[in-house]
């Protein structure tokens, strides 16, 4: 059965059982994979895509439905600087955003294309974009991105007041547009992952402790729009998260000790 198709009758069968909308383990990941932080579904495979941040290999794991690693691919050209989340595009390709930027030295950030990445052996070279935000802007520490009518939106992990930018998805060096300031409710409101779904209808940002739910916005104006702050009642350091289908999100989370190194779902509509 593929990947998908798995998953969503196991989503269905937890929203059966379960309609609290707790985080669920779908599958183990590997545990010499101790600091994944991001993860993504393309178009064109059934693997769950998955990175580790700074400090780690230049490489990207494709994961089967039981959490092993069926794909190894190393990006010669690139190295690991922070490599901090994914995305993909309607055609299958993915993204790799190295934009951690955790002791604000770093004035240029990138973004990494693979194309076509289930079609590759075990390495490859990336198209790179990069960008600087703009003048006068102090670094930002970004963990969090995706792709919507071709720009790329990311949003820095920052207590109180964070920045939303946007980059267009064209190779070369960028300049990025500061699109709004905004402000999440809570104590803990530092975002580490986003994503959007399929129609464009809905975003999730994801933290430790929760998942913020964006409805109802118009465009790029997606904090505009309905809010909504979904708590996990789960404690580890989740780190990835993309849209299995308008309702289900796949979430990942970093290995510390007994915790973590899951693939989790979670329905985001009850």
């Amino acid at each position: 059965m593929p990947l998908k198709t798995q998953f969503m009758l196991y989503a269905f069968l937890i929203l059966v059982a379960c309609s609290n909308g707790k985080l669920k383990v779908v599958a183990d990941i590997p545990k010499h994979l101790k600091e994944v932080s991001g993860n993504e579904i393309t178009t064109n495979s059934d693997l769950i895509w998955i990175i580790e941040d700074s400090g780690n290999k230049n490489n990207v794991y494709g994961l089967n439905d039981d959490g092993e690693i069926v794909k190894d691919i190393d990006i010669k050209n690139a190295n690991n600087m922070d490599w901090e989340d994914l995305t993909t595009d309607t055609m299958g390709n993915l993204f790799i955003g190295d934009i951690g930027n955790n002791d604000k030295n770093r004035k240029w950030l990138s973004i990494l294309k693979i194309s076509n990445p289930e079609t590759i052996k075990n390495k490859t070279k990336a198209e790179v974009i990069r960008f600087k935000l703009p003048k006068g802007e102090s670094p930002k520490d970004f963990e969090a991105f995706f792709l919507f009518n071709d720009f790329f939106y990311l949003f820095s992990k920052e207590t109180g007041k964070a920045r939303l930018i946007k980059v267009p998805n064209k190779a070369g060096k960028h300049t990025a547009e500061i699109v709004t300031e905004f402000n999440l409710e809570g104590k803990h409101n530092e975002i580490t992952s986003a994503d959007i779904s399929e129609d464009g209808k809905t975003v999730v940002l994801l933290n430790h402790e929760k998942v913020w739910k964006l409805t109802n916005f118009t465009d790029d104006n997606f904090f505009n729009g309905t809010i909504e702050n979904l708590a996990f009642e789960h404690k580890s350091q989740k780190e990835g998260v993309c849209f299995l289908d308008n309702n289900t999100i796949l979430i990942t989370d970093e290995s510390n000790d007994d915790l973590g190194s899951n693939l989790y779902s979670f329905k985001i509509n009850n």
